[in-house]
């Protein structure tokens, strides 16, 4: 296993290596230039000063020269100063890495445990209302689109009902801490991770069906009935087990892509995480901060596809490592 987990951990230093080079091209071919931007908000258009800008930032290097000095900063694990914010994109990035990690945990565990409930419950109800019902929730969050989810939602739960705040990380000047501070936090955080997941659930839930109804046709079930075990035993320590070995795949590769979803919840609900500061970092045309917030999201992906790898095998031991 030490063996496994140390190749797998090299693979994936090449591929973000071969990521943040295809990122840096990708970002430079894009529209816009930085300084340009900086000159325009100081109020200042006059080429001598846009020169000053390229020069301060290394914006007038060639590509090959900027792409050496960025990639021996990020083997430092440097991510390098943003031109922006004025400060350092790994501080930038630890501020809010936090709050995406805690939106995106929480909606995980949503869309996960809801998807595999409700998916095992239509499997077992399969041809039924309850089955028909279950199924088409699903394929209804899945077809909508998230931005539209959000912002209906904050409609029914914030305007209409009052129940719930419809945007930000916590009361603003409440100055709560400890206990207070943690439940203001989990109120703010209920309907972005329900928007979340909800979206994410949808797939779980059909993936979660198809793989227990393909599963209880195979000869053990058939076995397991023979023997006298409850229906209920049979659904959970044999189909149900068994047929999670797709879903845990599908986990792992949707962890690392709820990043990238949370861009829309997080601009909606503006949630002060990496995706929103992603989404800023592009508007103001950040070439530092935006390559920083590509690399750790990449890395984040990479993590989950590789405990995604242990797990699967801990799920399923006749899986040989080999």
């Amino acid at each position: 296993m030490l063996g496994f987990v140390a190749r797998r951990i090299a693979k994936g230093i090449v591929v973000l290596l071969a990521i943040v080079v295809l990122n840096f091209f990708l970002i430079r071919l894009a529209p816009g230039d930085p300084a340009l931007v900086m000159a325009g908000e100081a109020g200042a258009g006059d080429e001598a000063f846009i020169a000053q800008l390229r020069e301060k930032f290394a914006l007038d290097q060639p590509l090959p020269s900027q792409l050496g000095a960025y990639l021996r900063s990020i083997a430092g694990l440097d991510l390098g100063y943003s031109v922006r914010q004025q400060m350092p994109v790994a501080t930038l990035i630890g501020e809010r890495l936090p709050a995406t990690l805690l939106l995106t945990g929480s909606a995980f565990v949503v869309s996960l445990s809801l998807g595999v409930l409700l998916g095992s419950l239509a499997a077992r109800r399969a041809g039924t209302l309850a089955d028909t019902t279950i199924t088409g929730l699903a394929l209804l969050f899945y077809a909508t689109p998230l931005f539209w989810v959000s912002l209906m939602a904050i409609i029914l739960f914030s305007v209409r009902l009052e129940w719930l705040p419809s945007f930000g990380f916590e009361t603003v000047g409440a100055g709560y801490t400890g206990l207070a501070r943690a439940l203001d936090i989990a109120h703010h955080l209920v309907l972005p991770a329900l928007t979340l997941g909800l979206f994410f659930m949808a797939v779980y839930v059909r993936m979660t069906r198809s793989s227990m109804l393909e599963v209880s046709r195979l000869d053990f079930v058939k076995t397991a009935r023979a023997k006298g075990l409850t229906e209920g035993v049979i659904q959970r320590r044999h189909i149900l087990r068994n047929a999670l070995l797709p879903v845990v795949t599908l986990a792992g590769l949707q962890a690392g892509t709820l990043v990238g979803g949370a861009v829309l919840t997080e601009t909606v609900f503006a949630w002060p995480g990496i995706g929103r500061l992603m989404y800023e970092a592009l508007l103001q045309r950040d070439y530092n901060l935006l390559l920083g917030v590509f690399v750790v999201s990449s890395a984040m992906v990479l993590v989950f596809n590789l405990v995604t790898d242990v797990v699967y095998r801990a799920v399923d031991p006749r899986i040989e490592v080999a």
